[in-house]
Formats: C-alpha cells, structure tokens, sequence
C-alpha cells in the first residue's frame, strides 16, 4: 500500500510538470506583452530569492536547535520538510508569471483558449503540492519508520508556509492598497494603468501572495493533515493505522486528477466581437469548474467508502465523509457572502451610495453575519467526526475536507492568473473583446478565490483541530477542567494571539501601503509627462520598496507564533498550553471567516459598480467601495490568510515539545 501511493504520488507529479509543459508551448504573444509579463515574473523572482534567502537562516538555526533537542532525524526532516514547501509555492509561482501573458494572448484568439491556460496553470500549483506532499511523508516513513518524525516535516512546511503567506500578503496589500489609492481616488485612472507607478508591484503582489503564500498554506494544511492522522492512527492501531490516512490522501489525488481532466470549455464557444454575452461565457466558465470538481467529490466519496469499507468500519467513512460535507457548506456559505449575486453584496452596493463609512459599516456587518454558518458546519463536523471515530475521527475529517485538494487549488489559484491577463490586456493597450474576454474570466476567478479562502480556513480549522487532538493524545491528557484557571488563563491568551497576529499584520499592510503611496505621489510629481503618458514610471523602486517592508514586517508574526506556545508550555504546563491552543482555534477560525468574507464582499461590491454602466467611475457610490475595498484587502489576503498557519502552527510546535514540556513540569 506504501509503494502503490509513491506511485500515485508520482503521478500527481508528473501530471503536473505535463500541464506546464502544455503551458510553455503556447506563444507568449507580443513584444509588448513579454514585457510587461517579464516585468512581473522579475519582480517575483526578486522578492522570493530575497525572501528565501532571510528564511535560510532561521530555518538553520531551528533545525540546529532541534536536532540538539530532538537528534539529527528531526532537525534534518525539519529542513526537508521546508524545502519540499518551499520548492512547491516557488513551482507555483514560477508557472503563474509565465502563464499570465499567454492567457491574455489566447484572449486574443478566444475565451476558450485563454481558459484552458488559466486552469492548466493553475492545475500545476495544485498537482505540484499534493503530489510532494504526499511523496514527503513517504520518504520521511520510509527512511525513519517514526510517526513523531513526520511532526517535523509538517513543522518545516508550516514555517515557510507562515513567511510565504505573511511576507507574500503584506507585498501584495501594500502595493496593491498604495496603487488604488493614488491612481484610482486621487488620479481617476483605471486599476491596471501602466502611467501608475505601483501596478507592476501590484501584479507581483498576486503571484507573491495569492500564488506561491497560498500554495505553501495549504500544502501545509495537507501534510498536518495527514500526518496527524497518521500519527493518532499508529497510536489506536499500530501500524495498520498508517495505511487509511495514506490510501485516503492517494484516492484524493486520483480524483482530482481526473476531475481536472473534465474541466474544459469547447471551442464552439470561443467569442466573436460581436457576440459577447459577458454573464452566459462567466456561467459556461464557471459550469465547466464546477463540473469538475463535482465529478472529484463523488469519486472521492465513492473511494473512500471502499477503503474504510475494507478497513473494517463504516464509522471511519462517515467521520471523513462529516469532513467533506463542511468543506462544501463552508463553499457554499462563503459563495452566498461574497459573490454579487445575492443581497449581502448587493446591500454593500446599495450602502456605497450614502458614502465610504455606510459601505464599511454594512461590509463589516455582512462579514460577522457570514460567520455563522462556518461555525456551525465545523462544530458539526468535529462533534460528528468524535462520536464515530473519537479523536481519530476529528483527524480523519481534516483529511476529508482537504483529501481533493489538488482540484480545489487549481480552482483557487486560477484567479490570480487570469487577473494578471486581464491587467497585461489593459496595459498592453489590447483590443475591447480582449478585456471583455478577461474580465469574464477574471470575474469567475473573484468567486473561485473567494470560495477557495473560506475552504483554506476550513480545512486550516480541522487541520488545527487535529493537531491539538494530537497534543492531548502524546501528552496522555484526557479530560481538561475548565474551573482550572490556568485552563480559562490560556483560552484567554489563546483569543487574544489571534487578534495580536492580525493587528500585527494589517499594521504592516498600513505602513508599507503609505510608502507606497508616497513614492507613487513623488514620481507624479517629479517625472514629467508621466500623467500624460509620455514619460515612464520607474516600476522597479516601488517593487523594490515593498519587497524591503514585507520582509522586514514578516519576522515579529514569525517570533510569536513559535515563542508564545514555548513559553506557555514550559512555565504554566501543559493545561494553559491546551487551553491556549482552543483559544487560538476558535477566536483564529472565527476572525479568518469574518475577514475574508468582509474582504471579499467590499471587492465585489466595487467590482459590481465598475461594471454598471450607469454608474460613472469616480462618482460616490464608487469612491466609497474603492475605500471599502482597500479596507477589506489587509483583511482578505493577509490577515486573515495568516491565521490559517498560527493556529495550526502552534499546535505542532506544542506536539513537537511535549516530551520537554512533561520534563518541566
């Protein structure tokens, strides 16, 4: 069974270098294009060798720590772990910056070409991180035959997976705040307008950010899930407790394989130039996807009744199937909030027309309204999950919600892409039918990165789940008083890390958005010609100055997430630690789902007035949601994203230290 998912995991691997082979032979258009497209694969290129090269020594000096505490075993899978993380969200990204150009140039051709590309590309990150991931853990197995080690491999992922997803989203807010500010409120020029010095920065931003933070998240999320179960299955049932998880993990892969397969748009369908009918080609787009991914979800039901069938119990079925059935509540509950379709939205649009503090007031109450039903869904499925399989079940259940994973990510990350196209079509100056073409693309891409943030919490909340059952089950706790002040003391602590975390971070986004906004304001003023177009910005002192705050702003978030459970651990014990880890779960899920879908709904709603005729651009209405969604954009892509990684990475640095933990105390 071990050598069957090498196998599979393998061919996940190869699958996805297949698509990015596909990708690079379609032509990447225009001198014009390559350009522009060449400016934002070198600004990526730039912040993530930078970046890589601050977490080099941090990853060293914690693998020198470990392998001190731990032996050489743990330190070096720590350092696999990470490389393999860091190799996957650099894989991503790499495609994502070669991928953007030609999709805008097949919009050329046609909706259906520039399609294919998009998802294709998209389909590499998604692959890529299944298929390593899985691979990993393997390898760490096989070489180690230790279930604690694979604790280091998911630690190792889960750092760079909070520097990617924090350093990513600071760059990419930053610039993309500072941009709308001057160009859109104070120039009146459009977003992707090549006379604003910021758009480049701000195109790097969503490769950074929205490609290669959300790959390494949620590769991440795959290993702790995984791994815990892996880890709590050994424990229940030996070594027979390894092969569900992994046989689990390699029917996921197949489906989304062959849910990625399915997902396609006919030729017949490419768009004429006068025959464009923007809301029947974003349907047939978003049809195709959803086909897709529809086709994977029953194939994985399907495949994991045979498996828990032939594993002995239908119980174990039903704890993962409780997994899968809240990843696609939390969907669809995320859908409703966040898509311009139904009233949430539509009431931000119609509170925009009384000003910017109406639109902030409505967009944070539709936000704290969307949290609900996530609540209750995750609740469902932990308590379900308990009572058919007990901890194990809550494990299981992580692993079902993310066991599709590879189609899931494709989806998601597909939006970044054809956003880059659409803006590469503004700047290239490119036909009208070219836009409209991705604009509709783009328009899917805003609901399937919408959608994607509340599943990447979702699944970060059971991850999360599975890691403190994990701490409970090593440290030998099996009841919890909560009279225990020290318990109550550490909920407390727990609550207040995840507001300290976002406070941290939406501060960062602040500070470097106000430098970009005043470089921005200076090149205006000082470069003459440039408003008129006949004068170019300089593109690469903004990408520079926001590569320079992200990277300085990352460490402190980095600090806390690692010192926090340490020091709870070794001077309060164990119960304030469990209690921290609660406390951080519930107010973390609770935080990521009301600004991701606050943050989601603001840019819709501005999208949904861009796109009405009737109103003009720099009218009230539209003032109002362009501040709206600068608000929300700190909350959606950095904030919010970041606490998927604090509240499991702390459960994982408290499993790694149990065994120090019981010494001191």
């Amino acid at each position: 069974m071990i050598y069957l998912s090498l196998v599979v995991s393998l061919c996940a691997i190869f699958f996805s270098f297949y698509l990015a082979n596909q990708v690079k032979k379609i032509s990447p258009g225009s001198k014009r294009i390559q350009t522009i497209s060449g400016y934002i694969a070198e600004g990526a290129k730039a912040f993530l060798r930078r970046e890589f090269e601050i977490l080099a020594f941090v990853l060293i000096f914690l693998a020198l720590i470990l392998t001190f505490l731990f032996g050489l075993a743990t330190g070096t899978t720590f350092l696999f772990g990470a490389f393999i993380s860091a190799l996957t969200g650099y894989i991503g990204m790499k495609i994502a910056t070669q991928a953007n150009g030609r999709c805008c140039n097949a919009a050329i051709s046609s909706l259906s070409k520039a399609f294919g590309v998009a998802y294709k590309s998209g389909s590499v990150m998604g692959m890529s991180v299944v298929g390593f991931g899985l691979l990993g853990l393997l390898i760490v197995w096989l070489v180690f035959k230790d279930p604690n080690i694979l604790v280091a491999y998911a630690f190792g992922a889960s750092l760079v997976g909070l520097f990617l997803r924090v350093g990513g989203g600071i760059y990419t807010k930053s610039a993309d705040v500072g941009a709308d500010l001057v160009g859109k409120i104070e120039k009146g020029i459009p977003e992707d307008d090549l006379r604003n010095p910021a758009v480049i920065a701000d195109a790097v931003g969503d490769n950074v950010g929205d490609i290669a933070g959300i790959g390494s998240d949620l590769f991440e999320s795959y290993v702790s899930a995984i791994s815990a179960s892996i880890i709590l299955g050994i424990y229940i049932f030996g070594e027979k407790g390894l092969i569900l998880p992994i046989l689990l993990a390699s029917a996921g892969i197949i489906s989304s394989i062959i849910g990625n397969l399915l997902v396609k748009i006919p030729e017949e369908s490419s768009l004429k130039k006068d025959s464009f009918n923007f809301q029947e080609q974003t349907e047939r787009v978003r049809n195709s996807m959803m086909k897709g991914q529809t086709a994977a979800n029953v194939l994985m039901v399907v495949s994991a009744w045979v498996i828990c069938y032939n594993f002995g119990s239908v119980k174990l079925f039903l704890a993962v199937l409780s997994g899968i059935l809240a990843g696609v509540l939390i969907g669809e509950a995320t859908k409703y909030y966040t898509s311009d379709k139904y009233k949430p939205v539509q009431e931000i649009v119609k509170a925009s027309k009384g000003g910017a503090s109406l639109n902030i007031i409505e967009g944070l109450s539709q936000g704290m309204f969307s949290v609900a039903i996530p609540a209750v869904g995750i609740a469902a499925a932990m308590i379900l999950a308990f009572e058919f399989a007990g901890l194990y079940g809550i494990a299981l259940s992580s692993l079902g919600i993310l066991a599709v994973l590879g189609i899931n990510l494709s989806s998601d990350c597909y939006g970044p892409i054809v956003d880059n196209a659409a803006g590469i079509a503004e700047m290239a100056k490119l036909p009208p039918e070219v836009r409209q073409r991705t604009d509709a693309l783009d328009s899917v891409g805003n609901t399937t990165a919408a959608t994607g943030k509340g599943f990447d919490i979702g699944s970060a909340g059971l991850a999360a789940m599975a890691w403190i059952a994990t701490f409970f089950a090593v440290a030998n706790i099996e009841t919890v008083n909560l009279i225990n002040p020290r318990v109550i003391g550490g909920i407390f602590v727990g609550a207040a890390l995840s507001f300290l975390f976002c406070a941290i971070t939406i501060r960062a986004v602040s500070k470097g958005a106000f430098s970009v906004v005043e470089e921005v304001r200076r090149q205006f003023k000082e470069i003459k010609g440039l408003m008129e177009g006949r004068a170019r910005p300089d593109y690469s002192k903004c990408v520079d100055l926001t590569t320079k705050r992200a990277l300085k702003e990352m460490i402190l978030p980095g600090f806390l997430v690692i010192f926090i459970p340490l020091l709870t651990g070794f001077v309060f014990g164990l119960e304030m630690l469990g209690g921290l880890l609660v406390g951080a779960l519930v107010s973390g899920f609770l935080l990521a789902i009301m600004m991701a879908n606050a943050g989601g709904a603001w840019d819709n709603a501005k999208k949904y007035i861009e796109s009405d005729e009737s109103e003009e651009r720099g009218s009230q209405a539209h003032r109002a949601a362009v501040v709206g969604d600068t608000v929300g954009d700190p909350m959606k892509d950095t904030a919010g994203p970041s606490l998927n990684i604090l509240i499991k990475l702390i459960g994982e640095v408290s499993v790694i230290f149990v065994p120090l933990f019981l010494l001191f105390n």
